[in-house]
């Protein structure tokens, strides 16, 4: 489940940074190569945090924006300590 949802959370604000990056390109009449190496990456950028902190500080609903109600949880492998 973890795998699905980081794979969502990640697929979800990269379509919404691209389809907004060429919306903008249209209105702003820019090069298609700045749209693709600049402009994707930045929307892709705000968008992830500024719904990512909506969720953190506001309320959990707002991770259904990122494609997952919640963030994957990852637990820490225990790894024994070295003996010496």
């Amino acid at each position: 489940m973890n795998l699905y949802a980081s794979l969502l959370r990640t697929g979800v604000p990269a379509v919404v940074g691209w389809l907004v990056a060429v919306a903008l390109r249209h209105g702003l009449d820019l090069d298609p190569t700045a749209v693709t190496g600049v402009l994707t990456p930045i929307v892709i950028f705000v968008y992830y945090g500024v719904f990512r902190f909506a969720e953190e500080h506001l309320s959990p609903r707002f991770g259904w924006l990122l494609g997952y109600a919640r963030p994957p949880r990852y637990e820490a492998p225990r790894v024994p300590l070295p003996k010496t």
